[in-house]
């Protein structure tokens, strides 16, 4: 589990990300400027850390407020564009949005084949949401269970291979939770970020819990860019640090509702607010 990032650390993640020659250089940032706009690609899928306004049709929430304000102090307009688990990677890849800002954390399988700010945003894990009579009470009581889950997530390999748990992919995380409430499979795994908000503050779902005592796979979540992408990298690492010094993640987390408060924050904050 992430705990702690010393400066020196992420220093020499930047260096290690952006590269210091310019034969690593890239064109997007660039082309960003000449177009002024950025697409960055958001998952929205319900709760404080991405919704639709249904009033306004708007995108609202954790994911959809850092995407605008990164667009802003990279001195552009923000272009969202809503992505899933299963079609987020190929957006990116395909140049159908140039950041992804997408509740998508870091493992090393995404960091081979994308680039990332290694600056964290914010740290999520993954947890069960179960009918409160199921008796599951451990990641253990999978095993041999049906689980559902979003295609794509990182939580599909350590579920079937550590906890041996037989999981049904989901194009979205709304289709997973509704194959939970028909019966489909014993628990559906996300992140815990849209789980508890859900059990919490959603009458329909009195009847399920989250009673597992840890996350599965808890990590960093990092805005992330196309391989190679040095001065992107760069550019919005800069943004990210800045966030975390003037406590704007903080203030936001604050705003929006988000409980429990993230512990990252407080203490990235006080790293980077130490002279270097």
């Amino acid at each position: 589990m992430l705990t702690s990032i010393p400066l020196r650390a992420i220093a020499a993640l930047v260096l290690l990300t952006t590269g210091v020659s310019t034969a690593w250089a890239d064109a997007t940032l660039d082309k960003i400027r000449q177009r002024g706009k950025v697409a960055i690609g958001v998952l929205v899928n319900g709760g404080p850390f991405g919704s639709i306004d249904p009033a306004t049709q708007q995108l609202v929430g954790w994911n959809p407020e850092l995407a605008r304000d990164l667009a802003k102090r990279l001195g552009v307009e923000a272009e969202l564009v809503q992505v899933n688990p299963a079609n987020r990677v190929q957006f990116l890849q395909q140049g159908k949005v140039d950041l992804l800002v997408a509740s998508m954390e870091y493992n090393a399988d995404r960091g081979e084949i994308l680039s990332y700010a290694p600056t964290p945003f914010y740290r999520v894990g993954g947890t069960a949401a179960v009918l409160k009579t199921s008796g599951i009470q451990q990641w253990e009581d999978l095993r041999g269970k049906t689980v559902c889950a979003s295609q794509g997530s990182s939580f599909v390999k350590p579920l079937q291979e550590q906890y041996g748990a037989q999981v049904r992919g989901f194009k979205t995380a709304a289709e997973s939770l509704l194959a939970l409430r028909g019966g489909q499979c014993v628990a559906a795994v996300h992140d815990a970020t849209l789980i508890h908000p859900l059990l919490r503050t959603n009458a329909e779902w009195a009847g399920y819990a989250a009673p597992l005592p840890t996350e599965i796979l808890p990590a960093p979540s990092v805005v992330w860019a196309r391989k190679g992408e040095a001065d992107t990298v760069a550019a919005v690492d800069k943004v990210v640090q800045t966030w975390h010094r003037t406590g704007w993640l903080i203030d936001t987390e604050k705003r929006l509702g988000i409980t429990p408060p993230q512990p990252l924050l407080p203490e990235l904050q006080k790293q980077l607010r130490q002279p270097a």
